[in-house]
């Protein structure tokens, strides 16, 4: 059985929005788009390394789709992570888009928690991982369709934007099972749903 993994970058006060680039995701009139770059150092590329090598599939929001489909497939090919994230098996959540164009994906426009029921039930010992993708990872949230949370915490306090857990969130109670600390102060936390 497949197990979802959220993975998110996030800042101290708990902001995901548009961590890559300035332009990624202004929506709220959100200016600080970019903020993870700078602390992206060796010992952040090693954990995401190891974390891109348990992935075998990516669930995406319409939105990180639209921003992955824009760069990967073109990607240079020394790129880190172009092929893999080619080559992966991609499942798209989108009530508006009508197709998705980048090879190996799947477009899921309905029915959505039953679909991802029934990927999670595919036989694999791989991760399908969930990156970005906010309002996706709070409906999996939801609907305790989420095995494993990955949790960047950056030293910055950005102090609005869109935040993974958000108001509306069903409380649930988590066990901390690993933490690594990168060079540059980047708190790696690896949660799994406390069931007891």
């Amino acid at each position: 059985m497949r197990k979802i993994m959220v993975g998110e970058f996030v800042s101290l006060d708990g902001v995901m929005q548009a961590p890559g680039d300035p332009q990624e995701d202004t929506e709220g009139g959100f200016t600080r788009g970019g903020w993870q770059i700078p602390y992206f150092d060796a010992d952040a590329n090693r954990i995401m390394d190891e974390n891109m090598a348990a992935m075998d599939a990516l669930l995406l929001g319409r939105l990180t789709y639209q921003i992955f489909a824009a760069y990967w497939p073109s990607a240079p090919e020394e790129e880190l992570y172009a092929k893999k994230l080619n080559s992966v098996p991609k499942y798209v959540v989108s009530t508006t888009l009508n197709k998705v164009e980048w090879n190996n994906s799947t477009l899921i426009k309905k029915n959505v928690v039953e679909e991802i029921a029934k990927l999670k039930k595919q036989p694999s010992s791989g991760t399908m991982s969930v990156i970005g993708s906010g309002r996706l990872a709070q409906t999996l949230m939801q609907h305790n369709l989420v095995d494993e949370y990955v949790l960047w915490i950056h030293p910055i306090i950005l102090g609005s934007g869109k935040r993974l857990f958000a108001d509306g969130i069903s409380p649930a109670s988590l066990k901390l099972v690993e933490t690594r600390i990168t060079g540059s102060g980047v708190s790696v936390l690896r949660y799994l749903p406390d069931t007891k």
